[in-house]
């Protein structure tokens, strides 16, 4: 049988010597790579390989350079014989392994290089892909939070905010008012919150809810204020006022009539709720674009507020047609009849040499007199033609004494019968709409900004300062 050595050399290639210290000897970079723990021995695949490993593990393992030597010297023998023994023993486990895994020494070594890598390589791309996914997932999240803005119509429980109601902080501060009684021909002079509270007791029953006392409390001080900021004396019949009591400007009841008879009459726990509603909204008017509005109000709608336009020629942006549903249901005078002569509708008109026709229904000898041309946004009438006469519905509704613009008629003999809805010019708050928004729970400046379109609040006293 022969030498196992001598059939390593036959069946084993010599390797180059570039080769076997690319492969065997691991750079400071690839240690971790090292198919070889450290405790095993190195592996050659020719005597040469091994007598290079062989001399490289001897100087790993070797004692300093003096030791050496002194080694050698004194027991030469036996450190021959370990060497031989070593060698032997090397070589046969070199030959086993070569033998039973000739093809996978190189193979096996570069593929397990490979997967070890890839190995370290994948928690970063894991790593990776995981981030990127919670991004893709999160910026849709991310993006409809930034343009998340809620935008919603005022509710009861929405309160809008305006300026805390403060009192002017000098005396002296605080406008004046002057009006013009018209029953005694005289001037009343008087502070700008005791003038509204003398506009709210002739203006709003003291029966209506506190919101839409406090509501029209603000609506009162901001007309008033408008006139004063403007210096507007237009219907004032005397030089020295600033306003009237009566319709025309803002209705009032006198300081003293309050005191006295009002007190006298039972009426304090009314005259103290009022009082209160002009308390709670001290100093606070209503704006648009920084300036007082035209803070005009009646007393019911017929379903609907009317543009500013269809009453007074005049646009005024915040002075829109809005609806006003609520006065339909609570308002006493929402629907009224009024029993007119055919005479006195021509002679009111200025139509008297004008014949009504006589036809064989009521009905239609009517309408062949009355024609509707158009109607406002507001659901009143806006023209109609009547004898071939074209009048506005507001003539009509001024020259009859009719409550409101919105009517219909019926000939009932020698007479029409008038049905109006709702009461006033329809410009403006609804008097009854604000009182049933109140008992829906909606504050009163929820009322004002319902009634009068993108206005704002301001205090008096900051605004006249600017003057």
């Amino acid at each position: 049988m022969k030498d196992p050595r001598q059939q390593i050399k036959i069946s084993i290639e010599p390797l180059r010597n570039d080769r076997l210290s690319q492969d065997v000897t691991p750079s400071a970079s690839q240690d971790h790579l090292s198919l070889v723990p450290p405790t095993t021995p190195l592996l050659a695949n020719t005597p040469e390989e091994f007598h290079e490993i062989s001399s490289t593990e001897a100087t790993r393992k070797s004692p300093t350079p003096m030791q050496d030597l002194q080694g050698y010297g004194q027991i030469p023998e036996e450190r021959g014989e370990l060497e031989s023994a070593t060698a032997d023993k090397v070589v046969s486990s070199i030959a086993r392994f070569n033998v039973r895994n000739k093809r996978l020494v190189f193979g096996r070594r570069i593929r397990r290089r490979a997967i070890k890598s890839s190995k370290r390589r994948v928690p970063t791309a894991i790593w990776a892909t995981a981030v990127l996914l919670a991004l893709a997932l999160l910026l849709p999240v991310i993006v409809v939070l930034l343009r998340h803005q809620p935008i919603s119509l005022p509710t009861p429980k929405q309160p809008v905010v305006v300026p805390s109601p403060s009192p002017p902080s000098v005396a002296e501060e605080e406008p004046q008012v002057s009006v013009y009684l018209s029953k005694l021909g005289q001037i009343e002079t008087l502070s700008l919150e005791d003038y509204v509270i003398g506009v709210v007791a002739a203006e709003m029953p003291a029966q209506f809810e506190s919101a839409a006392l406090t509501a029209q409390a603000i609506a009162a001080r901001t007309f008033i204020v408008q006139r004063l900021f403007t210096n507007d004396k237009s219907g004032v019949p005397i030089e020295g006022a600033d306003v009237t009591d009566t319709v025309a400007h803002q209705a009032y009841i006198s300081k003293e009539i309050l005191e006295k008879e009002w007190k006298s009459n039972g009426k304090s726990v009314d005259l103290a709720k009022l009082q209160r509603a002009v308390q709670d909204s001290r100093n606070i008017i209503m704006t648009y674009k920084g300036k007082p509005i035209t803070a005009s109000f009646f007393s019911t709608s017929n379903g609907y507020t009317e543009n500013s336009e269809d009453y007074w020629k005049t646009s005024i942006p915040y002075l829109r047609s809005v609806s006003s549903p609520w006065d339909q249901t609570i308002a006493p005078g929402y629907k009224k009849t009024l029993t007119i002569s055919k005479k006195q509708f021509l002679s009111d008109l200025g139509l008297s040499n004008i014949a009504i026709p006589t036809m064989k229904s009521a009905s239609s000898s009517l309408n062949s007199l009355i024609h509707i041309l158009s109607t406002t946004e507001g659901h009143r009438i806006k023209e109609l033609k009547i004898g071939g006469v074209i009048f506005s519905g507001r003539e009509v509704r001024e020259k009859l004494g009719l409550r409101s613009s919105q009517f219909s008629w019926v000939e009932s003999g020698d007479d029409i019968v008038f049905t109006t809805y709702g009461y006033g010019h329809g410009v403006g708050m609804s008097q009854w709409g604000a009182n049933g928004m109140a008992k829906e729970g909606y504050t009163a400046s929820q009322i004002l900004k319902h009634y009068y379109t993108g206005i704002d609040f301001q205090q008096v006293t900051k605004l006249l300062a600017k003057k």
